[in-house]
């Protein structure tokens, strides 16, 4: 019997782990420039970071240190300014990520929108997150979830682990279906639902996910993490994605964004997914933010 597809793999489940896609050299480069941006984003030398205890953005701190209350995540780490910036627009753009994401798109290269790349750091004390659906609310009805799952996912989301993680849990299957009564009556912290998995990863293991999944992270402030957490968009789904994508202030320095860390066909298509990303921030107009929190 042959084995199911990635494709077969996310659909059933809603997440499929790619192993080891990162080895070597090239993961040890990847723990570098991690440490590197976690580093500067602890001194403050980083503003756009997530902050403790905030879930959702906008993370924007006043202040001289942005990262003086705790940070779980540095955001942005493709921008011009960031260290070692070129490491991190090589993984983005590599077949490691770009291949799995065409099959999981089930589409052609001139299709994809550059999305977002984020990197996601042991936090500073404990912390979780609530159960969620990236981009619908909790206040949704069963109706409003079951109209916007039934739409394509036009987008591939990823965490690429450096570190052991086991930080992503997720509710397998329920990207196809409403909230049952008992996931609408837990407490938003819940410890255990119904059917819940927790997603064991290994240095270099990619794990992509239907970002509409319930799922949560849970985040243990004594393990060391470093993941890197991104996304692509389909064309398709530009007007669908524009929120979810835009509410991370990627239109704020897209117009520096070069990629001469590249060449040959790789440059090429980091090319065309910015200009579709650019198009996308310019026929969207004020998106806001996807939850509150």
């Amino acid at each position: 019997m042959s084995q199911p597809t990635l494709l077969e793999r996310l659909n059933r489940d809603g997440f499929v782990v790619v192993p080891r896609a990162f080895t070597g050299e090239s993961l040890e480069r990847l723990r570098q420039a991690a440490s590197a941006a976690t580093a500067n984003a602890r001194a403050g030398k980083w503003p756009d970071v997530r902050t403790l205890p905030k879930q959702f953005p906008p993370w924007k701190i006043d202040g001289p240190n942005p990262a003086a209350e705790g940070i779980w995540g540095v955001q942005g780490v493709m921008h011009p300014d960031m260290p070692f910036q070129e490491e991190f627009i090589k993984v983005y753009f590599s077949d490691a990520i770009v291949n799995p994401t065409l099959e999981l798109l089930q589409c052609s290269r001139d299709d994809l929108v550059m999305e977002l790349f984020n990197l996601l750091v042991r936090p500073d004390r404990d912390f979780e997150l609530r159960w969620h659906r990236d981009d619908i609310p909790a206040t949704a009805t069963a109706q409003e979830e079951l109209e916007r799952l039934n739409e394509p996912a036009f987008s591939a989301q990823w965490n690429l682990a450096l570190y052991e993680d086991s930080s992503l849990v997720v509710v397998p299957g329920s990207h196809l279906r409403a909230r049952t009564d008992t996931e609408r009556a837990a407490d938003p912290y819940e410890k255990e639902l119904p059917g819940q998995l927790v997603v064991k990863m290994n240095p270099g293991d990619i794990v992509f996910y239907n970002n509409n999944i319930v799922h949560r992270g849970v985040y243990d402030a004594k393990l060391e993490r470093m993941t890197l957490h991104g996304s692509a968009g389909h064309v398709d789904g530009a007007a669908l994605r524009a929120r979810n994508v835009l509410q991370h202030g990627l239109r704020d320095w897209i117009d520096r964004l070069h990629f001469d860390a590249l060449g040959g066909e790789e440059k090429k298509l980091a090319v065309h997914m910015k200009a579709n990303l650019v198009k996308m921030g310019r026929d969207a107009g004020d998106v806001g933010y996807s939850l509150q929190g």
